[in-house]
C-alpha cells in the first residue's frame, strides 16, 4: 500500500501526531474510503468586494464565495497513485457546492496541493508537528490562467495556514484554514470540527 504524502513529509516527526490524526493522515487502502461529517463554524470572507474574484476560483471548485456560518460539509478521501484525493461538499442553504484536491509528497518535508478540477490552484506546503497537530504553511502559490501557469511572487503571493488537531471529546477533529496576503490583510477562511471513519467504498 503506498504511503500517505503527509507522513512521508512527516518523516520522524509523523509519531507527534495524534494517535487519530494518524489515522486519518495515513494512506487509505484500496476499496475503502474516509468519511468526515461536520459543520464549519465560518467559511469564506465577509469582505464582500472579493467575492467576484473568488467566484472566478468559485467555479473551478477550488474557494467559496461568500460568508457563511454553521456550514454543514461532507469530506470523502482516498489514496490514488500515492496521492491523498479529497473531495469536500459544502451544504450550503442554496445548494450544495464541492471542492476537489490532490495531495502529493516533495522533497524536504513538503506536500503539494493541487486544487480545483481541472487544476487551478497549486500551493506547496511546509508540514510539521504542533502539540499533536499537523500544521501546514504555505511556501508557494502557483495560478493557472489559461494554459499558462505562474508562480505569484514571495511579495504578492498569499499566506496560506492549515491546521489540523484532535478535539478533546474523543472521536472529533478540528480544522482551521487561513488565507492572508501582504497589506490585504485575511482574504478566506474556514474552521469547524467533524467526525470521521473508513468505511468500504462503494461510490
Amino acid at each position: 500500500m503506498p504511503q500517505s504524502p503527509y507522513l512521508r513529509a512527516l518523516g520522524e516527526h509523523r509519531a507527534q501526531l495524534h494517535p487519530s490524526l494518524r489515522t486519518y493522515f495515513s494512506a487509505i487502502p484500496r476499496g475503502r474510503i474516509g468519511v468526515g461529517e461536520g459543520v464549519f463554524e465560518r467559511v469564506g470572507t465577509p469582505r464582500r468586494w472579493l467575492w467576484p474574484l473568488l467566484r472566478m476560483l468559485q467555479r473551478h471548485g477550488v474557494v467559496h464565495a461568500g460568508w457563511h456560518h454553521d456550514v454543514p460539509f461532507t469530506v470523502y478521501n482516498r489514496t490514488v497513485a500515492g496521492k491523498a484525493v479529497g473531495v469536500r461538499i459544502l451544504h450550503l442553504p442554496d445548494g450544495d457546492w464541492t471542492m476537489k484536491d490532490a495531495v502529493s509528497a516533495r522533497p524536504r518535508g513538503r506536500v503539494l496541493d493541487q486544487l480545483g478540477e481541472p487544476t487551478t490552484l497549486a500551493v506547496s506546503f511546509e508540514a510539521s508537528t504542533d502539540g499533536g497537530a499537523l500544521t501546514l504553511r504555505s511556501s508557494a502559490v502557483g495560478i493557472r490562467l489559461g494554459w499558462m501557469r505562474v508562480t505569484l511572487p514571495w511579495f504578492i503571493a498569499p499566506i496560506v495556514r492549515l491546521r489540523e488537531s484532535a478535539e478533546k471529546p474523543a472521536g472529533r477533529q478540528r480544522v482551521a484554514l487561513t488565507v492572508d496576503m501582504p497589506l490585504l490583510g485575511r482574504l478566506y477562511e474556514y474552521e469547524g470540527t467533524f467526525t470521521y471513519r473508513i468505511e468500504e467504498d462503494v461510490r
